[in-house]
């Protein structure tokens, strides 16, 4: 698949690989986001290049992308972890309804058109975002968390959302700890453990979800997860995250804030974009 790819081409594929792993790694420490909204853009041209047939090439992007944040989610939840910055209370309520919602939002997603995912994807985003961005310290649902019931339905809500647009769930939750007096710090902290067993059961999803279409994959791949394209972008993205997480311990509050919103709207942007035109 490889023979016969220009010299040029070879070197843009690199220079997307580096670029594409250390904007992943910041934002996952940064943040407590994965990064997918950066990988699978990237890793769609990578493909392209490689000449990964269209009717599978999204597909194997996001399973790539899932499989490239888990260990950059478990590097940034170590570095955070050790901070104290974790709460831990809410990473064991969330962790199990989470990953029931990634099991059924994978499920919706096989049968979701890519612009019902695209257009969720910018509300999401956008609403996080400007939230963050022109919303006011007293903008609460609460002083403290609410109890199980509602914890778990949290969980669950994450999981769903994260699995159907494609990231690890960090922005969702990051939203929902801040609107419940949490500080960011915390609430970024906390996203990188969440996002972990998300991330972790999405690349099981897409890996089984790929079965059926093996014959169609590219060589070193298992279902719809590239194992080449994993070992090419995850160890840039991890060895940048551990640097992204010291740096949000290192920033104001509301100057992380601030960035944390204009990533999102970027983003919600550029998808806004690809639906209308």
């Amino acid at each position: 698949m490889i023979a016969g790819i220009a010299i040029n081409d070879l070197v843009f594929v690199a220079a997307l690989i580096v670029a594409g792993g250390i904007v992943t790694g910041l934002l996952a420490g940064l943040f407590g986001i994965g990064g997918g909204g950066i990988i699978v853009p990237v890793l769609y041209e990578i493909f392209r290049v490689l000449g990964v047939p269209e009717e599978v090439r999204m597909q194997l992007c996001v399973g790539t992308s899932l499989a490239i944040i888990v260990p950059t989610n478990v590097r940034s939840y170590l570095v955070h972890r050790r901070y104290g910055a974790v709460l831990m209370d809410v990473v064991r309520a969330w962790s199990v309804p989470a990953v029931i919602g990634v099991a059924l939002g994978a499920a919706i997603a096989g049968l979701a058109s890519g612009k019902v995912l695209t257009g969720a994807f910018v509300i999401i985003t956008a609403i996080i975002g400007a939230r963050l961005l022109i919303g006011r310290d007293d903008w609460r649902i609460a002083e403290q968390l609410p109890g199980r019931t509602a914890m778990t339905g949290y969980g669950f809500g994450v999981g769903l959302a994260a699995s159907m647009i494609g990231i690890s769930g960090g922005s969702i939750s990051n939203m929902i700890l801040t609107l419940y007096r949490r500080p960011i710090h915390h609430a970024v902290a906390t996203s990188a453990a969440v996002g972990v067993p998300i991330t972790v059961a999405g690349v099981i999803g897409y890996m089984l979800a790929g079965l059926p279409q093996q014959a169609s994959m590219p060589p070193f791949s298992i279902g719809f997860v590239s194992l080449i394209g994993f070992a090419l972008m995850a160890p840039v993205a991890t060895f940048v995250a551990s640097y992204g997480a010291r740096l949000s311990h290192a920033m104001p509050k509301r100057r992380l804030e601030i960035a944390f919103a204009a990533f999102l709207l970027a983003v919600s942007l550029r998808f806004l974009v690809t639906l209308i035109w």
